[in-house]
């Protein structure tokens, strides 16, 4: 239901298995839509940083609240269906591969929203949680 004069937004659709993955990784079936399909589990922090990443492009927000660690995660996990994600460009990581229990990705992720471009910049801490990579929060 919608107010008169207001303008109704849906989340984007899910790609293609063979369609560009959001996250610049190569097709979308065989990168991040395999997370998001729960058939792969990121083995490092950047990998499920890039996860995380394709999704909030594609709207899927119980993979989002799904690997939030509980601590952390808001009670309700939100995407925004007027922004627009553009593009992922990884700065830097430290830790997280498949030897840490813990790491950090340093990532720009561009995103249009209401006509006019932007970027953000964060500094994201992750750690596993039962053998499981996941979001814990921004480093200030």
């Amino acid at each position: 239901m919608s107010q008169r004069g207001s303008r109704q937004r849906t989340l984007p659709a899910r790609p293609g298995d063979t369609d560009p993955c959001p996250c610049g990784g190569g097709e979308y079936g065989s990168c991040c839509g395999r997370a998001h399909h729960g058939t792969w589990a990121a083995n490092t922090a950047e990998a499920l940083m890039r996860s995380r990443y394709s999704a909030f492009a594609v709207g899927d927000r119980e993979y989002l609240a799904r690997t939030w660690h509980p601590d952390t995660r808001p009670a309700r996990v939100e995407v925004d269906p007027g922004t627009e994600w553009t593009g992922l460009e990884i700065l830097g990581t430290e830790g997280g591969t498949p030897f840490h229990g813990e790491g950090t990705v340093r990532f720009r992720a561009r995103y249009r929203e209401g006509g006019r471009a932007g970027e953000m910049v964060e500094h994201s801490r992750f750690v596993r949680v039962d053998g499981a990579w996941v979001y814990l929060d921004a480093r200030a």
